[in-house]
């Protein structure tokens, strides 16, 4: 556990240094794009957040390899320098979106390229889905999932990144409970090197969380753009694959083995990596349902994302960035105490788990309520010339 410490602090002071690297750079040059309508920010404000993100998350997968504590992550190296080449390819991508707003469609296919190379090769695919007893999964649909899956997660992510301080914020907790569960994972069942690929994953997503985030609270100097959105979003799905797409079928069928209770045991492999993401993934499928539904792309961009919504609803930023802070942290701690009370014995097994839900997402629904408007000052009067 100490070297995931060291890899926590490393990883946020050599993202937070870049950070501000970066930021005196994009102020100097005036390296940001014009105001757009769907924007909330009222200021200019440099995008290039994503660069200092994947060089500090670079910085750390390179020191990592002269560690020994994380020799056991770097058995396969194909797999690392995979998951570095496609979160270079998305971020170069990112950083011109950012600059000259690119046509979806050039996204669309990085994004996809990005997806090949880590599944491709870097052989991090979805091998078995861990239902009831196990389903392996054939080598073309494999594929196809891998890559599915890892597209939708960074469009997912990339969608809600409309807040000071939203995605970071978000991705630190769902990366933090991920973290948890891949560790435990680890410590009771599944040593192998891709388990401990994904606790490693997550531990440098939480440092370039971290260490980017003081940047970009409200009110932000710098927003991460979609390089840093679809950095995180690739490698969060890159870490959710990479270990519960090849946990052993025997792990999740030996109902000594993985828990007392096999129902809720076999399937929180699956659940988990998904409530992580519930809120971007929730905000991804209305927003390709209600483009397609009038006629447009599904990536045409708009003002009625849920953290729009939020702000509509008289929610001040900081507060609507609450709420899914809120949200992320009730639904994914709810699964790993569920995870917990299956692995554990514990009385009841897994309701601590949806007690814990149920009472959270009472207290969430209360403050995700319209608050109590303030009546309106009284505007003066425009002076005509």
């Amino acid at each position: 556990m100490k070297d995931y410490l060291i890899a926590f602090l490393l990883t946020a002071a050599i993202t937070f240094a870049l950070s501000w690297v970066v930021w005196k750079i994009a102020i100097r040059y005036r390296l940001h794009p014009e105001i757009r309508e769907r924007d909330v920010h009222k200021t200019p404000t440099p995008r290039l957040g994503g660069i200092a993100m994947f060089l500090g998350l670079t910085a750390f997968f390179l020191i990592s390899a002269w560690l020994p504590g994380f020799a056991i992550v770097w058995e396969n190296p194909a797999r690392m320098w995979a998951l570095l080449g496609a979160a270079a390819l998305m971020v170069v991508v990112g950083v011109m979106d950012d600059l000259w707003d690119l046509d979806w469609m050039i996204k669309l296919s990085a994004q996809f390229a990005a997806a090949w190379i880590v599944v491709g090769l870097g052989g991090i695919q979805i091998l078995f889905l861990p239902f009831g007893t196990q389903v392996v999964v054939s080598s073309w649909l494999s594929v196809i999932l891998s890559i599915l899956a890892i597209v939708i997660v960074m469009n997912a992510v990339n969608f809600i990144d409309g807040l000071d301080g939203l995605v970071a914020g978000v991705c630190l907790i769902a990366n933090a409970v991920f973290f948890a569960y891949s560790a435990m994972l680890v410590r009771d069942f599944d040593n192998s090197s891709e388990t401990n690929t994904a606790v490693f994953i997550t531990v440098v997503l939480l440092g370039v969380c971290a260490g980017f985030l003081p940047f970009n609270w409200n009110p932000a100097k710098m927003f991460m753009g979609d390089a840093g959105a679809l950095l995180l979003g690739l490698m969060m799905a890159a870490s959710a694959i990479v270990v519960t797409g090849n946990l052993p079928p025997q792990l999740l069928a030996d109902n000594d083995l993985f828990g007392r209770s096999q129902l809720v045991g076999a399937y929180i492999p699956v659940i988990l990596p998904v409530v992580i993401v519930l809120l971007p993934l929730l905000d991804f499928g209305l927003a390709v349902i209600r483009r397609t539904a009038k006629g447009r792309s599904p990536f045409s961009p708009d003002r009625q994302h849920m953290h729009h919504r939020m702000l509509d609803m008289g929610h001040t930023d900081r507060n609507a960035v609450f709420v899914f802070y809120a949200w992320t942290a009730i639904v994914s701690l709810s699964v790993l105490l569920m995870y917990i009370g299956t692995t554990s014995g514990w009385p009841g097994l897994y309701w601590p788990g949806v007690a814990f839900f149920v009472l959270g997402a009472i207290a969430c629904v209360l403050v995700t309520l319209p608050p109590a408007r303030r009546p309106r000052e009284a505007e003066p009067a425009l002076e005509h010339p």
